[in-house]
């Protein structure tokens, strides 16, 4: 009997688990389908670099033609819902798929807390489209305004997304000699919440010397058309607003009979969920690492894919499934056209910045692109990593 296994989702952990998927598949009786609502897998770590220059997306896009081979099924569609008694995915616009084995890696959308106003008036950063939306609105800003009344930007989050945001915005500013003042807010006390005092402490540094203002300890407590209100500090004018504060699962989630938190689905370190025809991975998943779970990073996602891929394989086969442990091999920011990198593997030095982090992080970014598609690929992005 032909099994059908159908993988959601072209972000890391979809695409990396396609390709350990054809490879563990190849002489087995199964057919694989790959869903996604675009025809493209995006760098998406890299996104932020469109904020400054759109022309980089090229480099940062690769479709799926170059990444699954032509006996995978992909179909481009947004998925709707799944039925796990059913067992079929429902898509807009399109039949539903059936499945024997499902890996969701469907990714996350932009957490808003309940904070009013904030759903409604802020930019968020979760694909291409975002990025192209946020360049426009910078733009458009710097274009009215002057010296003596200068754009405001915001970005409220000060996570990775959030301060790479804020970098790239600043390098717009530079380059173009705009009249922008931009502002990096965070409720909690420190940007990058929960790091390491010296890479937080590195990272602030650089953003300073970027002309960012950095204003943290004080919760966004309602967002208008054209201003922030906190918790105690005074509103916060502004013209762009940018929201990376958190993230949620997936509205297709949303009645899954599959056990879950916030629409992201809890498994195993096996990926296995609580039906065991279902494997989730990536920041749609809540993956089980011990005391706390796998973070919600392109790092994880692409570790991730490997295993269950196999494990896949090995449900199919009525084989034990493999656990998997999050292997942290560091950190990497940009802001702007510099870097920091942080407890890197087999690298010395803790916290290091300027050009080496910086060739380190492109380097990653390529190696990614080389891994899922060519060499020749990661070489043309070099430039816009």
């Amino acid at each position: 009997m032909t099994e059908k296994v159908v993988v959601l989702g072209a972000g890391y952990a979809g695409a990396g688990a396609v390709q350990r998927l054809e490879d563990e598949l190849e002489h087995a009786d199964a057919e694989l389908t790959w869903i996604s609502e675009h025809n493209y897998h995006l760098v998406l770590h890299e996104a932020h670099r469109v904020i400054r220059d759109p022309s980089v997306e090229d480099d940062i896009t690769i479709p799926v033609g170059d990444i699954a081979s032509p006996s995978t099924d992909f179909v481009q569609a947004r998925v709707e819902a799944v039925d796990t008694d059913d067992q079929t995915v429902e898509l807009d616009g399109d039949e539903p798929v059936d499945y024997d084995y499902l890996l969701v890696a469907l990714g996350s959308q932009t957490a808003y807390y309940g904070i009013p106003g904030m759903e409604e008036n802020a930019l968020t950063l979760k694909g291409l489209d975002d990025a192209r939306e946020i360049h426009e609105q910078v733009k458009q800003a710097a274009s009215q305004a002057s010296r003596n009344d200068p754009a405001q930007v915001v970005i409220g989050g000060a996570g990775l997304s959030g301060i790479q945001s804020a970098g790239e915005v600043a390098e717009f500013r530079d380059e173009h000699r705009a009249p922008i003042d931009i502002y990096l807010v965070e409720a909690l006390e420190e940007i990058m919440p929960g790091q390491d005092s010296e890479l937080q402490g590195t990272v602030r540094r650089h953003l300073e010397e970027a002309d960012v203002e950095i204003l943290t300890d004080d919760p966004i407590t309602e967002a208008t058309e054209d201003a922030i209100e906190f918790d105690e500090g005074d509103p916060l004018d502004y013209d762009v607003f940018v929201w990376t504060g958190g993230i949620t699962g997936q509205d297709a989630l949303d009645d899954c009979n599959l056990d879950n938190e916030h629409n992201r689905v809890t498994c195993e370190s096996d990926f296995q969920t609580s039906d065991e025809h279902v494997f989730a991975i990536g920041d749609s998943a809540i993956v089980d690492q011990g005391d706390d779970p796998a973070p919600p990073t392109a790092q994880a996602a692409w570790q991730a894919a490997e295993v269950a891929g196999q494990n896949i394989a090995r449900a199919i086969n009525d084989q034990p499934l493999k656990t998997w442990t999050y292997d942290d091999k560091g950190t990497l920011v940009s802001v702007g056209e510099t870097a920091v990198a942080h407890d890197v593997d087999m690298i010395p030095i803790r916290t290091f910045n300027s050009y080496p982090a910086r060739f380190l992080k492109k380097a990653t970014a390529a190696r990614w692109i080389a891994d899922v598609s060519s060499l020749p690929r990661a070489l043309k992005a070099w430039d816009s990593l």
